[in-house]
């Protein structure tokens, strides 16, 4: 008897696939649309699902499949979002108080802001931020021991 050496789902190393770049992420073609869609940064599954619906393409064809026309019309959709406030990620946008969605490389530099503007201004989160420890009230005493910096107060030693 044979063994099949192939997994389930996944296809083996000999096959070629064809990597899409959408929005300066390279997606595999091999995908379909809704979920491909989830590996740009920014963009859940319920905003992959809005973003289909919007320009009615077909969750279940595959991202290699689409024409160049129809990448360069998902990207401007993917720009240009017209979905309710609560699925954006910029909700009351700190700069000019309206409600965005960035994507991408964009979004972790717009984190990474956040966080030194909380840090600047020495708020709580921002102090919290600074010294790795949980932002949003989580306890301490069990959790977040990996997140510590080298101290010797992790267990207890005997003589």
């Amino acid at each position: 008897m044979e063994e099949k050496t192939k997994q389930k789902g996944r296809p083996q190393a000999m096959e070629e696939v064809i990597l899409v770049r959408i929005l300066g992420k390279d997606i595999r073609g091999d995908r379909e649309l809704l979920p491909g869609l989830t590996k740009i940064a920014g963009i859940s599954w319920s905003l992959s699902s809005a973003i289909c619906s919007i320009i009615q393409y077909d969750r279940k064809k595959k991202i290699q499949d689409l024409s160049k026309d129809e990448i360069a019309k998902l990207e401007e959709t993917i720009k240009n979002l017209d979905v309710p406030g609560f699925l954006k990620n910029r909700q009351k946008d700190f700069d000019d108080g309206e409600d965005k969605h960035i994507t991408g490389a964009d979004l972790k530099l717009r984190r990474e802001f956040d966080i030194k503007r909380l840090r600047k201004i020495r708020s709580y989160r921002g102090t919290r931020h600074q010294f790795g420890l949980p932002v949003r009230g989580q306890r301490t005493k069990a959790n977040f021991r990996k997140n510590r910096k080298k101290s010797g107060a992790v267990g207890v030693r005997k003589k």
